[in-house]
């Protein structure tokens, strides 16, 4: 954007600038520490100029909001035309309870429902699994039949919220459900709205919750990109999720690469499947996480909505700008907060939660202050809540278009984060032998994402250890008081009334049908069919999710990580 003899001039200006004005203050006085760093071990500089950003291409590389590359932005007017949707995460006990924290949440202001499943849940299995005792409704809410599903979403109109679904392994099952209750509710399929997370290789690289082995586990995941593309066109089959990866310790380079290099397989896939790029693409979703690195993680956004436009275009031919237009879902950072001093955690996700704003977020959750100690309570959710609708209604936060567009710490280190993953994602396409599909499943075989993130997560802990990283209330600013607010406790009764349902469930239904049902379910999964249309005849059959995902266990085999680190 600025010619030679410009830059040339301020490269000579900044030389004057450190010698006359700088050196001057660092030998009276230093600076704070020898090495500034984000999170992610990234050196930040001190200052950047024009001069770190003299081959950037303004419209080649930023060009306007809602315009190839998008990286000011997917969208033209983003939140003068409308927010953000706030969507806090939600889900404990039994369905009738959760249900009740969905309704307090939308009427103090909440735009889309997420739903969290408990731990029998997501791994696939029933209630009354021995597997499960314990874990009955403790992280989540229990989800074993319809009739959870019925309950859970009471006095819920399907055709006017938007419905997240936070659940991998089981995935098609809970999707099946909704299909199956807009279907009694008389709602068309092609009105349904939400996301299905539907994302099994980050499980395998980084959340490891599974049941069957990687490819099978990938078979399933475009059975439901297949189906939705014709059932269910306004919901989202995917959502590609960095958070997870972020969450288990990587950097912010390595959770957009990994994030982005198992979309870009989950592309490849459906194309090999017969599916045309542009069909289905546009309903792709992302979700990222914002750790405490301000400018680094409103850089990571950025620099993923340019790489994808690039990629979808250069290496699958993608036409329509929606298979081009990246979209995502923010949460803030769970493993940022802190049991120490929780209320300290109020300021951490209002942080992070205006760098998801300044990034360009399409929907935001906002973590509660208690979570680092138990799910959240209503106290601290209203709190989370009522942060982003501040930041919404009283920040100005909104009311600008990508207003970090243009500053030259922000394009310098949009560049950086750019530059690093295209490095990965390049890597990962060579281990496949130029397909990322198969580098991905070859990373995962070989446990090169693991290794990545582990030694990354090492790396972080020991600087904090170090007290080269700062946690505040933790290795500084500590307190010897207790400073434990009161949690959210789970009834003890839980479990039993969810078994007590589940039993009356089995009771009542037709076994034959649930039966005949699971059969057919069986011999599509043998013949390679879109599984699909099967579990959706089952659910309204009443079968449990522990009987349908028993099938996928039969037919594929359970899959154990045998990886060694290297």
């Amino acid at each position: 954007m600025y010619d030679d003899e410009d830059l040339e001039s301020i490269r000579e200006a900044r030389a004057e600038w450190e010698r006359e004005t700088l050196e001057p203050t660092l030998d009276a006085h230093g600076e704070r520490k020898d090495r500034f760093a984000t999170v992610s071990n990234l050196d930040v500089d001190r200052l950047y100029t024009p001069a770190d950003v003299d081959d950037l291409d303004y419209l080649e590389d930023l060009g306007f909001p809602g315009e190839e590359p998008y990286t000011r932005g997917p969208y033209p007017t983003m939140y003068r035309g409308r927010t953000w949707t706030m969507r806090q995460f939600a889900g404990f006990g039994t369905a009738e309870e959760t249900n009740e924290r969905f309704h307090y949440l939308i009427d103090e202001g909440q735009t889309g429902l997420s739903v969290a499943f408990d731990m029998p849940t997501l791994m696939g299995l029933d209630s009354d699994d021995p597997m499960s005792e314990g874990e009955i409704g403790k992280e989540g809410v229990a989800v074993d039949t319809l009739r959870d599903m019925e309950i859970l979403f009471d006095g819920i109109d399907l055709e006017a919220i938007s419905t997240s679904f936070t659940i991998n392994p089981s995935a098609p099952v809970i999707y099946a459900m909704y299909i199956a209750l807009a279907d009694q509710q008389g709602i068309p399929r092609e009105k349904l709205r939400g996301t299905l997370q539907n994302d099994m290789f980050k499980e395998f690289i980084a959340q490891k919750e599974w049941v069957i082995p990687p490819e099978s586990s990938l078979d399933l995941v475009t059975d439901v990109v297949e189906f939705s593309t014709e059932q269910t066109p306004t919901f989202h089959p995917i959502s590609i999720s960095g958070y997870h990866i972020r969450e288990a310790g990587s950097t912010a380079v390595q959770e957009l690469a990994f994030t982005l290099a198992d979309g870009f397989a989950y592309v490849e896939d459906a194309m090999e499947r017969g599916l045309e790029v542009d069909a289905f693409a546009p309903r792709l979703s992302f979700f990222f996480n914002c750790h405490n690195s301000f400018f680094e993680e409103i850089a990571k956004y950025r620099a993923a909505r340019r790489i994808y436009a690039r990629v979808m275009d250069d290496w699958y031919d993608a036409d329509a700008a929606e298979s081009k237009r990246l979209k995502f879902h923010t949460q803030t950072a769970g493993q940022s907060l802190t049991a120490q001093q929780p209320l300290n955690n109020i300021v951490r996700v209002t942080i992070q939660a205006l760098a998801g704003v300044l990034g360009g977020t399409q929907s935001l959750h906002t973590n509660s202050f208690d979570e680092a100690l138990a799910l959240p309570g209503e106290k601290a959710v209203r709190v989370a809540l009522r942060t982003q609708q501040i930041i919404a209604e009283e920040s100005g936060a909104a009311d600008i278009v990508d207003p970090m567009g243009g500053s030259f710490a922000i394009e310098a280190l949009t560049d950086e984060t750019e530059t690093r993953t295209m490095r990965y994602l390049e890597e990962i396409r060579e281990m496949g032998d130029g397909s990322v599909r198969d580098g991905v499943l070859k990373g995962i075989e070989d446990g090169y994402f693991l290794r990545e993130i582990q030694e990354a997560s090492y790396e972080y802990q020991e600087r904090v250890e170090r007290g080269e990283e700062v946690v505040v209330g933790v290795n500084e600013y500590t307190l010897e008081e207790d400073t434990s607010p009161d949690i959210l406790q789970i009834d003890e009764t839980t479990a039993e009334r969810q078994l007590a349902r589940l039993e009356d469930v089995k009771t009542d239904r037709d076994d034959s049908a649930v039966e005949d049902a699971l059969e057919e379910l069986r011999e599509a999964t043998e013949r390679g069919e879109n599984t699909m249309p099967y579990i959706v005849d089952a659910v309204k059959a009443y079968a449990t999710m522990g009987e349908i995902m028993g099938v996928f266990e039969d037919v594929h085999g359970e899959y154990s990580e045998q990886i060694g680190l290297a």
